[in-house]
């Protein structure tokens, strides 16, 4: 636990209060949107267990987000759609969630501790790589995107149970990529991601030459 509070330490004896951790999930997901979350830790706050959610169980995560959410000063949560990613790209679509998720956040942080990004912003911050496993700010905010992020394609699954969401959550995994082979694309795809993409323009390609052997 101390080992993810360097960080934090260091601005706390700087007398800063109010530190965000920022993260973000589904970046490389072909469906959904990318979420992003800012939180803002009690001083000195301790969750055993807590770390990077890409290292959690989703059992852990669901438990961990319900503490989290009630523990934290303060929260908020950025959303940018498939359709705004496919207009300005990923990386940007992932400052702009990331940008959201600070605005969204009812008590402004003093400082912001971000995992690998760089933002434009008035507020201090430091960009940290792999900051979900080194800062408890970070890990907290993984959490509270991923299970955000998770309970939209849980969701989406419903509607579409023939693409399996619920247990792929948008990534290009084998049943996914079969299931777009076979049923097509969805409104929610990202129809700039290469798979996405190499579909499109093969059934292009077919239609075309269907109609030149009518």
């Amino acid at each position: 636990m101390e080992d993810l509070y360097v960080y934090e330490r260091e601005l706390i004896d700087a007398h800063v209060k109010l530190i965000g951790g920022i993260d973000e999930v589904g970046r490389g997901p072909l469906v959904g949107p990318v979420v992003a979350a800012c939180c803002i830790l009690p001083l000195n706050y301790k969750l055993e267990g807590l770390t990077d959610s890409k290292k959690l169980s989703e059992k852990k995560r669901e438990q961990f987000y319900d503490i989290l959410i009630h523990d934290a000063i303060s929260y908020g949560i950025g959303i940018v759609s498939c359709k705004v990613i496919d207009e300005i790209n990923i990386y940007e679509a992932t400052k702009v969630a990331m940008l959201e998720a600070v605005k969204n956040t009812k008590i402004k942080p003093e400082h912001l501790l971000i995992d690998a990004m760089k933002l434009k912003t008035d507020i201090p911050s430091t960009s940290i790589i792999k900051g979900d496993a080194k800062s408890l700010s970070i890990a907290a905010a993984s959490v509270i995107a991923k299970v955000t992020r998770d309970r939209m394609l849980i969701e989406l699954d419903k509607k579409y149970p023939m693409y399996d969401f619920k247990h792929n959550k948008g990534y290009p995994t084998k049943k996914h990529l079969e299931a777009i082979e076979k049923y097509g694309i969805i409104d929610e795809h990202r129809l700039s991601y290469g798979p996405v993409k190499d579909y499109i323009e093969r059934t292009k390609n077919e239609r075309k030459i269907k109609e030149v052997i009518k």
